[in-house]
């Protein structure tokens, strides 16, 4: 299949008349290095035991505390989203780990995570953290030895 923009011509992802062209470049750069960095983490190869957990949010804060490593920005805007979709539903408030194996629920993590470390654009990435003014609270800060 041919693609219809060559990978050496450079695209504009990020352009907003707020924000200066300085400002735009210095968060793609940003945004190469987070993923670069995410990219290099590895995913853990042995899972530990079932980790209980009533929210998809919950269950990502005890998988990073639990093999001491963070999760990607993408994964943690995705966690919130499933646990904002449950809102209203009439399952609201049943804790997830009896509507779903704890195993299978953290298996789901850390296939959603491989995507995101291994395959998103860092292009991506900045436009959505240009379009979000409060993105850090989704990065996390826990930066591991590689």
């Amino acid at each position: 299949m041919k693609r219809t923009i060559p990978w050496t011509d450079s695209v504009d992802v990020i352009s907003s008349d707020e924000s200066s062209s300085s400002d735009s470049g210095l968060l793609i750069r940003r945004a190469e290095m987070y993923q670069d960095y995410m990219k290099h983490i590895p995913i853990p190869a042995q899972r530990g035991s079932a980790i209980p957990f009533s929210s998809w949010v919950g269950l990502g804060k005890s998988v990073k505390q639990l093999y001491q490593q963070p999760l990607h920005y993408l994964t943690n805007i995705l966690l919130y989203k499933w646990d904002q979709q449950r809102i209203g539903s009439e399952d609201e408030y049943t804790p997830l780990d009896t509507m779903m194996h704890p195993c299978k629920a953290e298996a789901t993590i850390w296939l959603v995570e491989e995507v995101h470390r291994r395959t998103s654009s860092h292009y991506h990435v900045a436009k959505i953290w240009q379009s979000d003014p409060m993105h850090h609270a989704f990065v996390d800060s826990i930066f591991p030895q590689l």
